[in-house]
C-alpha cells in the first residue's frame, strides 16, 4: 500500500484550505494537550484530523460513565481505560502516521520542566486547577513558549457566545478571573489593561447553576481536566472551546508563528 498517498487523500482537504505549505507544517508539528476531558478530547480530535504529526497527551484519568455527556472517548467499550491511551488509539486510526506519547500523570509545579520542556511547538492547556494553570501560563510565558488556554466550559449551553481573546479582555469566567489575578499579583504579568500574551477560549455567555447537584457523585473530582464542578455540561459547548483552541494552534502554526 502507498501510505504517502493514502496520507495524500486524508488530508487533501487540509492542503487545499490552509495551502501546502502550512499543511508540512502540521505534518512536522509536535503539539502537546494537557488534560484530554471535555475540552481536550475535542482538541485531540482536530488535530488528528488537520494532520498534525506528533502529539502529547498528558491525563491521569480513566474514561468514566459519567463523561458521557461530554467527553469524546465514553463509549461503552472504553469505560475504564486510560484517557489517554483510548484518544491515542482513535488518534492513530485517524492518522497512522501520527506519533501519539501517552504521559498518564498530571502536569504539576514540581514536574512542569520534565513534562513541558519537550521542545513542543505548541501547549494547550485543558485543566481546571487553578494553582496549575497558573503556573504553567507563567511556565509557558518565562519560556517564550506558545501556548492557549481554555476557560471553564460547564454552565453554559450557547457555544455562540465563545470567543477567543488576550486573558487581559476576558469577561464572565471566574477560572480565567482567578487566573489573571494570580498571574498579575504573583508573577509580574502586564496590568491597566495591556495585554498579558495569554491567548484564552472563554464564553460570555451567563453561567447556569444546577438546581440539583450536576455533577454524579460517583465522579471523584480529580486535580486536573476541566471538570463539571457542580455545574452541568453538554458537549455542544464543551466541544466547541476545544475546536477554537485547536482552530488557534492550526492557524498559528500554518502562518510559522513563533
Amino acid at each position: 500500500m502507498d501510505h504517502t498517498a493514502d496520507l495524500d487523500r486524508r488530508f487533501g482537504g487540509i492542503a487545499r484550505l490552509y495551502g501546502d505549505d502550512a499543511l508540512s507544517r502540521f505534518r512536522r508539528a509536535h503539539v502537546c494537550v494537557v488534560g484530554v476531558g471535555g475540552v481536550g478530547s475535542w482538541v485531540v480530535e482536530a488535530l488528528a484530523r488537520s494532520a498534525i504529526g506528533k502529539l502529547t497527551l498528558i491525563d491521569l484519568d480513566n474514561v468514566a460513565e459519567s463523561n458521557t455527556n461530554r467527553q469524546l472517548p465514553a463509549l461503552d467499550p472504553l469505560y475504564g481505560m486510560a484517557k489517554v491511551t483510548a484518544l491515542a488509539a482513535r488518534v492513530k486510526a485517524i492518522n497512522p502516521a501520527c506519533e501519539v506519547v501517552e504521559i498518564e500523570d498530571f502536569v504539576t509545579e514540581e514536574n512542569m520542566d520534565a513534562m513541558l520542556g519537550q521542545s513542543y511547538d505548541y501547549i494547550v492547556d485543558c485543566i481546571d486547577s487553578l494553582k496549575v494553570k497558573t503556573a504553567m501560563a507563567a511556565w509557558c510565558a518565562r519560556k517564550r513558549q506558545r501556548f492557549i488556554v481554555s476557560g471553564g466550559a460547564g454552565g453554559q449551553m450557547d457555544p455562540s457566545q465563545i470567543k477567543l481573546a488576550d486573558l487581559s479582555e476576558v469577561t464572565q469566567d471566574p477560572l480565567l478571573s482567578k487566573l489573571r489575578y494570580n498571574l498579575r499579583r504573583h508573577h509580574g504579568f502586564a496590568r491597566d489593561g495591556k495585554k498579558m500574551g495569554v491567548p484564552c477560549v472563554y464564553s460570555t455567555e451567563q453561567l447556569v447553576y444546577p438546581q440539583a447537584q450536576a455533577c454524579d457523585a460517583g465522579e471523584a473530582r480529580g486535580p486536573q481536566g476541566l471538570s463539571c464542578a457542580g455545574f452541568g455540561a453538554g458537549m455542544v459547548v464543551t466541544a466547541s472551546f476545544g475546536l477554537f483552541a485547536a482552530s488557534r494552534v492550526l492557524t498559528d502554526l500554518a502562518k510559522g508563528k513563533k
